[in-house]
């Protein structure tokens, strides 16, 4: 079976909904045993249920990728049991702002969220990992590759996620450690929704609409197209690929023109 991960143990941050929620159950479905980090309990457990329910393998935990002493206690209690051979860095935050319109409370959020949540993930497991080698996926941006209006802390943190992916691929290759990077353009998840909801009241269903033609292919992205690229790149047919940025955008990067 292609893109088999049978047998590998894998760490998911915010796999609790939307493309975290999708990379659970599709990782678990092709054999993958996924432990979820999210910091919302009802949605990791819910995600677990729906692996269960498939006959797969999930367990919860309750994690602020934030708190680097939580994110060390967690993964040294799964890796005192297993090695993991993937790691997903998915949980994140957005920020609709310009610089004028970003206070530091807002920076620091952004930035502890997208940037210290990953290193802290990376920085507990990297020593385990570098035993017996393994896979990376971090989430990043099209903002990490484009200017897009008003996302200036945004921005800011899916460039450091992409800098990232180079730093650790480049640091760990001969330790059989493969790091990549995922920049979705805009996917339709509740996570969308709920961003829509708060920025834009009143006007949801026309910011849907507008925020959907900036895609040139016309529509948003599906959180299982993002899981299935995922998949890919963390599955042995993917074993030459490493510190390379993947766009996933319908044609945002290259076709607005």
């Amino acid at each position: 079976m292609k893109f088999n991960l049978k047998g590998k143990n894998v760490i998911i941050t915010g796999g609790g909904s939307g493309i975290g929620q999708a990379i659970s159950t599709t990782f678990a479905a092709q054999g993958a045993n996924v432990h979820i980090l999210e910091l919302n309990a009802d949605n990791a457990e819910n995600t677990v249920n729906l692996i269960k329910k498939q006959g797969g393998s999930a367990t919860a935990y309750n994690c602020n990728v934030v708190d680097q002493k939580q994110v060390v206690n967690v993964i040294n209690e799964i890796t005192s049991k297993q090695e993991i051979h993937i790691l997903i860095n998915n949980a994140g935050i957005a920020h609709v702002g310009n610089i004028e319109k970003t206070a530091e409370t807002d920076f620091d959020r952004v930035y502890d969220v997208n940037v210290k949540g990953p290193y802290n993930c990376m920085y507990a497991l990297i020593p385990e990992m570098k035993k017996t080698g393994g896979v990376i996926i971090n989430m990043a941006s099209i903002a990490s590759s484009v200017g897009i209006d008003d996302r200036f802390a945004y921005s800011m943190s899916k460039g450091a996620i992409l800098t990232m992916t180079y730093s650790i691929a480049k640091d760990y290759i001969k330790d059989g450690i493969r790091c990549n990077c995922i920049s979705p353009a805009r996917i339709h998840t509740p996570f969308v929704d709920g961003f829509i909801k708060a920025n834009y009241p009143g006007q949801e269903e026309e910011m849907f609409k507008n925020l959907s033609a900036t895609q040139p292919i016309g529509r948003m992205g599906k959180p299982q197209e993002v899981a299935d690229l995922a998949l890919y790149l963390c599955s042995d047919e993917a074993s030459f690929i490493t510190g390379t940025d993947f766009p996933i955008d319908g044609g945002f990067i290259k076709l607005n023109g």
